[in-house]
């Protein structure tokens, strides 16, 4: 039986082979993972975004940034490095030789495969003179050749050739070890030694003993767990907080005491900084001695954040702490929104403490958009535009235009928009356009419905309803283009003044359409009076020029004989009934009419059915299909001048009771609107039956004055009775007694069997 040797490779030939491997495992990875990506699409991407997005803060520092940044240059050098030392080892791996070669005698003798034996014998003929060491050839070659030519002619050599590859038979099987020879030397045990237990026991320990208790500080949105616990003790002992309360509790988080969190600072020079800070801001509640309230960083966190909110200079040294905080606060502010939310639910299934009120959740969303366009509460959302000034918003508030939000900004038409921009140049009204443009218009669609029940649409105490919300996003240059295809132009608009005069009977309310002292009695009236003839009442006066009174004449005159119209039709229908059904004599023909209209009836009711059911398995696919999917969360760029990173546009969406001010349904964090998004919103029906008014509301943490509050109507009806005998229940006496009769034969043959083995 052959023996089995293990001896590591005094050569290094496999131990090259293994080193190559090792890495090409690491090089080609991280080579996909970490080589900067194309440079020039950043800078075509920030080209691109240049016109809207020029004068912002983020998009400065971005510019600046990628200028002076060396780290893309630093990884392509340690990649290429890589890249040079696995393609030296694989040229090193390409020039070694050979060691574990197949046996072949004809390659020996430098015949082919399946030479003759008279072949054989003359080729080793002129080897043996050529290589003899008679003859001065070299003996060890010689010894081969002679191998070889007993391999091809003696008949046992033949046999072990061909069953073990080797003449003389099986040998002993030698495994190489891809180690040097040198690491088990005896000399250098000690020192492997060291090295082993250097790496093992002590370097890999601290590194996997730093990253956990590292971790473990911080939740799944890399909040500090310290900084949860400091919010929900706020918001448990502060149910209804104002802006000024929050902006404390804020501040606060322990992200900015530089003993949690190595990126805040704490400098000498802010002892001289913040008190000037303080004086210039006014009234911020310096003197109140509740911590953390009161702690430097927490005072000095809180005086950044009002100041930027207040747009003021700061010096270089506490701007670059400025942009820190500011950085800080959209995502410690989403972890306030979850923690009030997980007090929200804690108290509508525990109670016993109350759970922060509707204002408090929403000043968390509003003091974001506050942050991130850094303006205070009272300013106007004019503002967030460039070149716009506490002074020019006196143009825009004049009883003229009466302007005071952004939308009332898109409603004006062109000519007013210029005439009351004329403080801004050509250039930077188009600038203003441009950025206000590229702002979001949202379209919000709700759908009512209780999922997996019969009837969909009743809603029954205790139910749980869904509300699938759709939002469209559009861009507010959208509405300009619509704006302008809806205004004609002044030929066409002279042209069309005839024919808008003669059908603008067509194009109005209906005169007894309008809401009147008039219309409410007469839909008071008795039903006796709805069978007389309608007068019309008097034309309302309105501010139209060539007339009124003939357009009313008009109006007046078409509904008479819309009327009379209407009369002659009804005459026919009923003349042409009484024909039919004075034809219908027979009974069998009734017979068959009722059999037709119940067939319709089941058709209609069955289509109806199955309509439900696609729908139901489409809205099934669809939430399958979101779960599997991960959609990325960069959606649109937020126009912000004074953030100073680059900020997605997000949204909150939600259900709430603004009468008692509670949480109906949780907020959900929109961060993947592009164009469209479908949401479900999910909430537990009241318990008593009746009318509820709620609001479906989309709040963006980004913009100011974007915020959309939708009615949502809920009618509550009672819940079905659980039926006690229900149709499958029924089983026919027949089908009972056949049972009985089947469990009777059973037990009788199941005796005989017993009765048999006895």
């Amino acid at each position: 039986m052959a023996g089995q040797q293990f001896q590591y490779d005094d050569s290094g030939n496999t131990f090259f082979y293994f080193l190559t491997s090792f890495v090409g495992l690491i090089v080609i990875p991280a080579t996909y993972y970490l080589w900067p990506r194309d440079q020039n699409a950043e800078q075509l991407r920030l080209k691109s975004l240049r016109r809207v997005h020029g004068r912002c803060l983020w998009y400065r520092l971005r510019l600046m940034k990628s200028q002076q940044s060396i780290v893309p240059t630093l990884k392509k050098a340690a990649l290429l490095f890589g890249w040079a030392v696995f393609l030296l080892l694989a040229y090193k791996v390409s020039k070694l030789d050979r060691e574990y070669q197949e046996y072949n005698p004809y390659e020996v003798l430098n015949l082919d495969p399946g030479a003759s034996l008279s072949e054989i014998k003359k080729q080793y003929r002129v080897l043996s003179l050529k290589y003899h060491p008679d003859k001065g050839g070299d003996e060890a070659t010689f010894m081969r050749i002679a191998k070889a030519y007993a391999a091809l002619t003696n008949e046992q050599s033949r046999q072990n050739w061909e069953m073990y590859g080797n003449p003389d038979g099986p040998g002993a099987t030698s495994f190489g070890i891809a180690l040097p020879a040198w690491i088990v030397d005896q000399k250098n045990s000690m020192l492997v030694l060291l090295v082993y237990g250097l790496a093992f026991m002590v370097i890999l320990p601290v590194v996997v003993g730093t990253w956990w208790y590292r971790s473990i500080r911080y939740s799944g949105d890399q909040i500090l767990i310290n900084t949860t616990q400091l919010f929900m003790h706020f918001m448990y002992k502060t149910p209804n907080m104002n802006m000024k309360r929050l902006a404390m509790v804020l501040t606060a988080a322990f992200e900015f005491d530089p003993r949690s969190n190595k990126e805040a600072t704490i400098r000498p020079t802010d002892n001289i900084e913040v008190p000037q800070l303080i004086r210039e801001l006014g009234n911020i509640n310096v003197k109140k001695k509740e911590p953390p309230f009161c702690y430097p960083y927490s005072l000095k966190a809180r005086v950044l954040v009002l100041a930027h909110l207040a747009r003021m200079d700061v010096s270089e040294e506490l701007e670059e702490d400025q942009r820190f905080v500011v950085r800080k606060s959209p995502a410690l502010l989403q972890e306030m929104i979850n923690v009030g939310c997980q007090l929200t639910m804690m108290a509508n299934s525990r109670g016993g403490f109350h759970a922060p009120r509707l204002v408090t959740i929403e000043n968390c969303m509003k003091l974001t958009q506050m942050i991130v366009q850094g303006l205070q509460e009272s300013k106007s959302p004019l503002l967030q535009l460039p070149h716009f000034e506490e002074e020019h918003l006196r143009y825009c508030i004049s009883k003229k235009y009466k302007v005071r939000s952004l939308q009332d900004l898109v409603s004006l038409k062109d000519s007013d928009r210029r005439s009351m921009l004329r403080f801004l140049g050509e250039e930077k009204y188009d600038e203003v356009m441009a950025v206000l443009g590229s702002f979001p218009h949202i379209t919000m669609d709700t759908k009512l419905q209780v999922l997996d029940d019969e009837d969909s649409n009743n809603i029954t105490a205790g139910s749980i309803v869904t509300v699938t919300v759709t939002l469209t996003r559009k861009r507010m240059a959208d509405m300009f283009e619509k704006e302008q295809e809806s205004t004609p132009c002044p030929g066409e608009e002279a042209a069309t003044t005839e024919e808008t005069q003669g059908d603008s009977s067509k194009a109005k309310t209906k005169v007894w359409q309008n809401k009147s002292k008039g219309a409410k009695k007469t839909a008071k009236s008795k039903k006796k009076k709805l069978t007389k003839k309608k007068a019309t009442p008097a034309p309302a006066k309105t501010k139209q020029a060539n007339g009124n009174v003939a357009g009313n004449e008009v109006v007046a005159a078409s509904s008479a004989v819309a009327v009379k119209e209407e009369e002659d039709e009804a005459s026919d229908k009923g003349s042409e009934s009484d024909e039919g059904e004075a034809n219908k004599d027979s009974p069998s023909e009734r017979d068959d009419d009722s059999d037709k209209q119940s067939d319709t009836e089941v058709d209609e009711m069955a289509g109806d059915d199955e309509e439900e059911w696609e729908a139901l398995q489409q809205s099934i696919q669809r939430r399958e299909r979101a779960l599997l999917e991960t959609k990325s969360k960069v959606t649109h760029p937020v126009y912000s001048l004074y953030f100073p990173e680059e900020k997605q546009e997000w949204w909150w969406l939600y259900i709430a009771d603004r009468r008692d001010q509670t949480l109906v349904s949780m907020p959900y964090h929109v961060c993947t609107l592009k164009d469209t998004e479908e949401v479900e919103l999910k909430f537990p029906a009241p318990s008593k039956t009746g009318n509820y008014q709620y609001s479906v509301i989309l709040r963006s943490d980004s913009y100011l004055g974007l915020d959309q509050i939708k009615p949502l109507k809920l009618e509550v009806h009672e819940a079905k009775a659980m039926l006690d005998n229900h149709p499958q229940w029924d089983i026919p006496d027949t089908e009972e007694e056949d049972e009985e009769q089947e469990d009777s034969d059973g037990i009788e043959e199941s005796e005989d069997d017993d009765e048999d083995n006895d």
